[in-house]
């Protein structure tokens, strides 16, 4: 069972703030409607979660030419290998986290940045790590350009973690290691959540929960992932 958040607003495609930005922002109404469509209607309803995702301009986080299918309901290369996530995948796994706005997030693969871009509208601050430098430099630039000033990013092992930053209140993992790393697990705070896909071939969307020091896990999918590569790998 997903616990929902105690934060007001209905994050509804009538906003009347929606209404107000629709002539300013061409992209809008696709972003509501993927919301409405892809998101609302799986059963997603932290209501901070689906105003986050209406309000991210995800067409600004894929390749040029996939602008016209930025919206869609499925994953979409963005080079080097790696993928921006599906649109509900992003909205379950930040749901799972029920962030709230003092949690300092971590977040492992940082890909193009969109995740990370949700989660700065929830959250108190946001450590993100890719492995590739060629994907964390755009995605760092990205983001301060966009104005996600809450969002750190580093390139660097996903596996790690990052320790100096720790502990943290939530993780996330967008990338699948085949059983939960050990060093992320001992970065959770006590009473922290993780949404983290494991397994190789097969993989299974897990929620880690730590309680008196030990971690509790609950399956919530089936999904697919890129794999969790980590560094001399």
């Amino acid at each position: 069972m997903i616990r929902k958040s105690g934060s007001k607003g209905n994050g509804s495609p009538g906003d009347k703030t929606a209404d107000k930005d629709r002539g300013a922002d061409p992209f809008l109404e696709d972003r509501l409607r993927m919301v409405h469509e892809q998101i609302r209607r799986r059963d997603v309803k932290d209501p901070r979660v689906l105003r986050a995702m209406e309000t991210v301009p995800r067409h600004l986080f894929v390749r040029p030419e996939d602008i016209s299918v930025a919206h869609a309901d499925s994953p979409l290369p963005i080079g080097h290998g790696q993928t921006i996530s599906q649109p509900y995948i992003v909205a379950l796994m930040t749901e799972l986290l029920e962030i709230e706005p003092d949690h300092r997030v971590l977040e492992i693969g940082t890909g193009s940045g969109y995740q990370s871009a949700v989660l700065s509208l929830l959250a108190k601050d946001v450590y993100t790590v890719e492995f590739l430098e060629s994907l964390a430099v755009p995605a760092r630039k990205l983001l301060a350009s966009l104005g996600y000033a809450n969002v750190h990013v580093k390139a660097g092992d996903g596996y790690e973690g990052w320790p100096e930053e720790a502990p943290f209140d939530s993780i996330i993992v967008t990338a699948a290691p085949e059983t939960v790393p050990e060093a992320l697990a001992g970065q959770l705070k006590e009473g922290g959540r993780m949404a983290i896909p494991v397994g190789s071939y097969f993989q299974e969307l897990v929620l880690v929960e730590k309680t008196a020091g030990r971690l509790h896990e609950q399956k919530v999918a089936d999904v697919r992932f890129v794999p969790m590569v980590r560094r001399g790998k």
